[in-house]
């Protein structure tokens, strides 16, 4: 398996996307929307990692219960794929929702069902898969 992270749109604030998850032979398996921090030179806690190739791992934390860690990711550690529907939930991870919408009324896009995202990804992904990030803008 493999998750294809599209970025879309970035701003002062967060990175918005979607990741296709891909069977061995390129199909399509499901959709979700990303969202992530603005790349700030890749520093920790305030920025998205760059963009690239990175191998991932199931895990799980009391604080995220079951969630993925990207693994090997240059000056950078515990990069983590969890649920979150704000850009202030994340330092520097990954959130997954279903779809990027308005929910806290502070005119930034959130991403929603996010709970729900990432017990269907724990559903359908393998203990290690690989992830890539590409940058459409």
């Amino acid at each position: 398996m493999k998750m294809l992270i599209i970025r879309t749109a970035q701003n002062e604030v967060q990175t918005i996307g979607h990741a296709l998850i891909l069977d061995n032979s390129g199909q399509r398996l499901e959709t979700f929307t990303t969202l992530e921090l603005p790349f700030i030179n890749n520093f920790r806690k305030i920025s998205c990692i760059p963009p690239g190739e990175y191998k991932v791992k199931k895990r799980f934390s009391k604080k995220f219960g079951n969630h993925f860690h990207v693994l090997d990711v240059k000056g950078r550690d515990f990069i983590l794929i969890h649920k979150g529907n704000y850009y202030t939930q994340t330092k520097g991870c990954i959130l997954l929702g279903r779809e990027h919408k308005y929910i806290n009324n502070d005119n930034v896009l959130d991403v929603s069902q996010s709970a729900y995202s990432m017990a269907l990804l724990n559903r359908i992904a393998p203990i290690y898969f690989t992830l890539k990030i590409v940058e459409l803008w």
